[in-house]
């Protein structure tokens, strides 16, 4: 999963494939999980083989602000942390038995230097996250949480049947109340 994922952003042969998958090491992550916790340093970039995994933090009244999820084919990171090794502000944890693939920064340095290629791979797949975070910034200031609740659950049902209301809510940016008053609002259009 981790060479289709990588043969979909750039242009690579088998051995460069090869060399760069030989740095990843698996882990098993069971639910429920911190594969990282907010105040501590991420020492790692991941890429889910099986699983969901949530990345939020918490504010000062305690109350969770859930960033986005990760499930089957796309990447786990705290950037900030990773790239700048200072203590993060996100926690990262498996909402379910997981399956991962680990990339420490040193070895990510690593391949930098060998091959050339993992520059231009690690740049667009920056590019692509940007562009997400630029959409979903721009859907939390020009769309209500209803339009965002179906934006989300149209958009990723897989990832939705998933979570609870209380997940769903945060990663919104609403109440738990508040998110169940438009499901109700639904059900009766239905």
């Amino acid at each position: 999963m981790l060479r289709q994922s990588i043969k979909r952003d750039v242009e690579i042969s088998d051995s460069q494939l090869n060399e760069i998958c030989s740095y990843f090491e698996p882990r098993k992550v069971k639910k429920g999980d911190f594969l990282l916790a907010q105040g501590k340093v991420y020492k790692f970039e991941g890429f889910v083989l099986e699983g969901c995994f949530r990345i939020f933090t918490l504010d000062k009244k305690g109350n969770e602000i859930t960033l986005y999820f990760a499930i089957r084919g796309w990447w786990l990171m705290d950037i900030d942390s990773f790239m700048n090794q200072t203590p993060s502000d996100l926690n990262i944890q498996a909402l379910e038995d997981s399956r991962i693939l680990l990339i420490k920064k040193t070895d990510k340095e690593l391949l930098y230097d060998q091959l050339p290629i993992v520059e231009k791979l690690f740049r667009v797949m920056s590019q692509k996250a940007l562009i997400a975070w630029q959409r979903r910034l721009i859907r939390n200031h020009c769309q209500t949480a209803k339009e965002r609740y179906h934006h989300f659950t149209d958009t990723y049902p897989e990832i939705a049947a998933k979570l609870t209301d209380r997940q769903i809510s945060s990663y919104l940016g609403i109440t738990h109340e508040f998110l169940s008053k438009i499901k109700r609002s639904v059900l009766k259009k239905a």
